[in-house]
């Protein structure tokens, strides 16, 4: 009762607003409104973390584990402005709850079960400078919070960036991204299965760069978890 009378006074003095839609929300609400929430695609790859239209992104790229995304993602589609507005406009409380709706969704599932440290997608120092924050950290917060799984942030570095990929095709994007990564740590990292967390997923170009270079550490295994896939 006193945490809703606090909630509600807080809405009162500064209404919270859905970030899909922009209606107000309830106390009961967060980030998202029932409404938004319902008309989220969401994608189902979790049930089938082997064989599933984003894993298949990866096969005989690298050994990979475990892929699930939480939904499909389609510019101008309900959650094209969560993930526009946590990239660039200073929105790191929707990675958070993003990452928390992801791990409510599917702990149930198992797909958390035997994962021993989270791997956010780095970024430039510079990106992270115009961003404020690195999106994928923060849904790695969010991840953490329901599931208790550590966080691994400075194990691996981004070392360049020859700017965006979203007019590249697949070929373009490989390159693009050759030598973009350098693990710091692999002793930390030895013989754990590894968790890579990226924002949007589209070719997969970007996170096989990343997990090629995780796997220098041996005796590694890496799952991956998107909050967007790209439908083509």
């Amino acid at each position: 009762m006193r945490a809703n009378f606090w909630t509600d006074l807080f809405d009162f003095i500064a209404p919270r607003t859905c970030a899909i839609c922009g209606r107000r929300l309830s106390s009961t609400e967060e980030c998202i409104c029932i409404k938004c929430l319902c008309d989220i695609p969401f994608a189902s790859f979790h049930h089938h973390p082997l064989d599933n239209p984003m894993a298949r992104l990866f096969w005989g790229l690298f050994p990979v584990e475990r892929v699930a995304a939480l939904f499909y993602y389609q510019p101008q589609s309900p959650p094209y402005r969560l993930i526009h507005d946590l990239k660039y406009h200073y929105a790191p409380e929707t990675g958070q709850y993003l990452g928390r709706l992801t791990a409510t969704r599917m702990v149930p599932h198992g797909f958390f079960d035997g994962i021993d440290a989270i791997i956010p997608m780095p970024i430039t120092w510079l990106r992270r400078l115009q961003r404020g924050y690195n999106q994928s950290e923060e849904i790695a917060k969010g991840i953490h919070e329901i599931t208790g799984i550590p966080v691994y942030d400075k194990v691996v570095k981004r070392t360049k960036f020859k700017g965006s990929q979203t007019q590249l095709n697949t070929r373009e994007r490989r390159e693009n991204v050759q030598n973009a990564f350098f693990l710091k740590q692999p002793e930390k990292i030895r013989g754990k299965h590894l968790l890579l967390i990226d924002d949007v997923i589209t070719t997969g170009a970007t996170v096989t760069a990343c997990a090629e270079e995780l796997a220098k550490a041996g005796d590694t295994r890496i799952s991956v978890l998107s909050i967007g896939l790209t439908k083509g």
